[in-house]
């Protein structure tokens, strides 16, 4: 298994640098590929407004072709001026519970993701978390050049350090105690990706709409297993592009996710009962300590091809 995975890192790791914007835009004309940009929010407005303006400038309104053919920010409920921003930035601004409506959403990332396949029409849509800081636009280019480039990669993940405060690489936490080991342990095969949980990657929408989608934080480790077992391992990819800088979620926002990202592994190794779907965690009251107990994501959307909407829309 060690050889296979040092294969495919030769194969199917390569840099942002690798694919000048030249090609990628020549390789675009020649395919007619569209290209879909999913901003999924939820009170992002100190950030999703300067990613909005990068992609803008640098991938649409700047080129002879546009790179990026739609840019989406799917608000999933934000208190803040989110939206605004974003539309002002030049985003189309869409909301969570505008879509699919017959259906109520629940929380979580993974809900938004699934969702967004019903208001985009791009043949690869490329998810970018929307807490991002100092972006750069390779972070969009990057994973979508070997999908304009090479036609058998379906799904490319970036990879970039990741520093928590002063120290570099100690970011991704949950990656490296949870899911690094579940993988390593369970799907060996994926053992070669940096950046597993990353929230930026660009898949074909032909392989998005056969996933099942975890409706929370479980959201790429199930989207990362379920798309080797539907495509096999040469059909996916990684792209280094660089640094990437965000807001870190404390201790007990890390267990949670955590707890998803087991629960998202446990379903599928088993696919059987989920014994207690929840999480007690604790923290000091004037008393002592008191225990405060969360639900563990125990939702997923089915692959959007089997909605009916969305079979209508694509016939459309």
């Amino acid at each position: 298994m060690l050889e296979e995975v040092e294969r495919w890192l030769g194969a199917r790791s390569w840099s942002a640098t690798d694919r000048p914007l030249e090609r990628l835009i020549s390789a675009k004309r020649a395919s007619g590929i569209k290209v879909s940009v999913v901003l999924p929010a939820l009170n992002e407005e100190e950030t999703v407004g300067a990613i909005v303006e990068v992609i803008r400038r640098d991938l649409m309104d700047s080129l002879p072709v546009p790179l990026v053919d739609e840019l989406v920010v799917i608000d999933s409920g934000s208190s803040d001026r989110t939206s605004e921003v974003a539309a002002k930035a030049g985003a189309r601004v869409v909301h969570r519970d505008d879509i699919l409506p017959r259906v109520p959403a629940v929380p979580g990332k993974g809900e938004v993701l699934w969702r967004s396949l019903l208001v985009t029409s791009g043949d690869v849509v490329c998810f970018v978390d929307a807490d991002l800081r100092d972006f750069s636009a390779a972070f969009v280019s990057g994973i979508v050049g070997p999908l304009l480039t090479e036609p058998d990669v379906q799904f490319v993940k970036a990879m970039y350090d990741r520093p928590l405060g002063d120290a570099p690489g100690q970011g991704g936490r949950v990656t490296e105690l949870v899911a690094r080991p579940l993988l390593n342990l369970h799907w060996p095969q994926l053992a070669g990706f940096v950046q597993p949980l990353g929230g930026e990657y660009a898949v074909r929408r032909s392989l998005l709409e056969r996933l099942p989608f975890p409706v929370g934080y479980g959201v790429e480790l199930g989207l990362l297993v379920d798309a080797l077992h539907t495509a096999g391992l040469d059909a996916l990819a990684q792209v280094d592009v660089g640094v990437r800088l965000h807001r870190h979620q404390d201790g007990r926002a890390l267990g949670r996710m955590a707890a998803a990202i087991y629960r998202t592994a446990q379903l599928r190794l088993s696919r059987g009962h989920l014994v207690r779907p929840e999480l007690t965690q604790f923290e000091r009251g004037p008393d002592g300590f008191e225990p405060h107990t969360y639900p563990v994501d125990t939702v997923e959307r089915p692959p959007m091809r089997g909605v009916e909407e969305y079979a209508h829309r694509r016939v459309a």
